[in-house]
């Protein structure tokens, strides 16, 4: 059964706060094969790990009707406003920014607002997901 059209223009809570840490830059960093410096910015694609929280919240919530295991990511893009360093602490809000259907699959927009402790704008964190129930 197809995502029910209603999900587009849904914006889901704020994620907890999640603190950067030089431990975790240099972990994410090591797991990707990105350089790091210590006390440098974290690699570009570090809000990755903030803004998977947030779509935790999409494919969680049972009215969606979202199957993880039936999900292919099929692309993704950031856009910064300023870099990550370690000592600061993000929250992401997930919005539905479009859905429609192509071939029996769903194809779902979203955009993640990445936000530090002062509500200020670091990172939008965008993301299409290919979608097939009962695949």
């Amino acid at each position: 059964m197809p995502v029910d059209p209603s999900l587009s223009g849904r914006t889901f809570p704020p994620t907890a706060a999640y603190d950067v840490t030089e431990d975790r830059i240099a972990a994410f960093a090591a797991s990707t094969g990105t350089p790091y410096q210590a006390g440098g910015p974290a690699p570009a694609t570090f809000p990755i790990v903030v803004a998977f929280g947030a779509m935790q919240a999409l494919m969680s919530d049972p009215e969606v009707g979202i199957e993880l295991h039936h999900v292919v990511h099929g692309q993704q893009k950031f856009v910064h406003e300023r870099a990550v360093r370690a000592g600061d602490a993000l929250r992401a809000e997930l919005s539905v920014t479009g859905l429609r259907q192509i071939g029996g699959a769903d194809i779902i927009s979203t955009s993640s607002a990445i936000t530090d402790a002062d509500g200020q704008l670091v990172c939008t964190a965008e993301a299409m997901l290919v979608h097939k129930a009962g695949a």
